[in-house]
């Protein structure tokens, strides 16, 4: 998805929900952006030199957030095979955007930062735990409409945050009740697009105010917007290391 910003409002430009491989992605970022400033973000892993176990970002982050219920995959190449989040951001270097995860208070950039949208609903919303949406064993088609209809309610929520973001037209189409299978998905990727692509505009509107950085670019980062000058998650303390 990108949004637009007028300066006062971000509002959904354009957008799709079955945008497959890296071709595709390119090709709906070269259109919809241009020569133009964008700051692109990526829910996916975009540095990963581990062979195996986990990225120092990801063991911090999950310690900040699992007791919200929001901790990190483990990223490793072993377990990745090919770094998709790698390849894309060398061809969007090849069209002069940025990868760090250092992002100024509204200048012009063309960059690219590696986001996680579970955290950041946590921070954003103030919510407890983490919205149950998405598709698991034993987890019914009722409970995914539940999520699905609160995240909808909460973006359309952002319309008063600031910055703001005003997404009604969209969010109004999407009636997920009832929805199952493939286009329960797309409605799912779709939703995820819209908040990862406010989690842009949040972080770009506020700078390092509005964001907390775990880890660096040499070892793999993540940034989650935080609310400036307010409280953000602790990681959770152990008395001891738990056993493998």
């Amino acid at each position: 998805m990108i949004l637009a910003w007028d300066g006062v409002v971000g509002r959904p430009r354009a957008w799709g929900s079955a945008l497959g491989d890296d071709e595709a992605i390119l090709s709906f970022i070269g259109q919809g952006v241009g020569r133009g400033s964008a700051l692109v973000a990526i829910d996916a892993p975009l540095v990963v030199p581990n062979e195996r176990g986990t990225r120092p970002c990801d063991r911090a982050l999950s310690a900040a957030y699992r007791q919200h219920e929001a901790a990190a995959w483990p990223a490793n190449r072993a377990r990745l095979g090919v770094v998709r989040g790698e390849a894309l951001v060398a061809h969007l270097g090849a069209l002069g955007f940025v990868h760090s995860p250092s992002v100024q208070c509204r200048r012009p950039v063309r960059q690219v930062i590696e986001v996680y949208p579970h955290p950041a609903m946590i921070e954003l919303f103030g919510l407890a735990k983490t919205l149950k949406y998405k598709a698991r064993r034993n987890r019914s088609y009722g409970v995914r409409w539940e999520g699905l209809e609160r995240l909808k309610e909460l973006l359309a929520s952002l319309a008063r945050g600031e910055p703001a973001l005003e997404a009604d037209e969209l969010l109004r189409e999407l009636a997920v009740r009832g929805m199952r299978g493939g286009k329960l998905k797309c409605a799912e990727d779709l939703l995820d697009a819209c908040l990862t692509a406010y989690i842009a505009l949040y972080i770009w509107y506020w700078g390092e105010v509005g964001y907390r950085c775990f880890g660096d670019l040499r070892t793999g980062y993540i940034l989650v917007p935080v609310r400036p000058g307010g409280p953000v998650a602790q990681p959770e303390l152990t008395a001891a290391p738990r056993r493998r």
